[in-house]
C-alpha cells in the first residue's frame, strides 16, 4: 500500500521543478505589471519590460503558491495592473523572458518577498 501511495504522489512533486531557471544566477527587470493572476498551484506576475529595440517584452515570472505567499504577508491585491516594479528574478536558463521570483520592489519601495526566511 506504501508503494501505492508514493507512486501516486510523484506526479504531484514532478509538476515542481525548477529545472528551467538558472538558480545560481538572478536578474533585475524594471516594468509595469500587466496582470497578477493569484491561482494554484503557483501565481504568476506578467511585467511588460522596455526592450532595447524601443518596444516592450512581456516576462512571465513564476512565484509560489497562494497558500505560502498569503502566510508571508501577499494578498491577491498585492500586484494590480499598472504598478511600477522591480522584479528580482532566477531567470530562464534559455535567455527567454521569464524567471522564478526572488523579490518584487513596489515604487513605494514596499518589499515583497517569495519565502519567509527573507522577510
Amino acid at each position: 500500500m506504501a508503494i501505492g501511495l508514493a507512486a501516486l504522489a510523484a506526479p504531484a512533486l514532478a509538476h515542481h521543478s525548477y529545472a528551467t531557471f538558472a538558480l545560481d544566477r538572478q536578474q533585475t527587470v524594471v516594468g509595469v505589471v500587466h496582470d497578477f493572476r493569484w491561482s494554484n498551484p503557483h501565481a504568476w506576475i506578467e511585467i511588460d519590460v522596455a526592450n532595447p529595440k524601443g518596444g516592450v517584452t512581456r516576462w512571465s515570472i513564476e512565484c509560489n503558491s497562494p497558500n505560502i505567499l498569503s502566510r508571508i504577508g501577499w494578498k491577491a491585491t498585492s500586484l494590480k495592473p499598472g504598478d511600477k516594479a522591480t522584479v528580482v528574478v532566477h531567470p530562464m536558463k534559455d535567455g527567454g523572458s521569464g524567471g522564478s521570483l526572488i523579490s518584487v520592489t513596489l515604487r513605494d519601495g514596499t518589499v515583497l518577498n517569495e519565502t519567509a526566511k527573507s522577510l
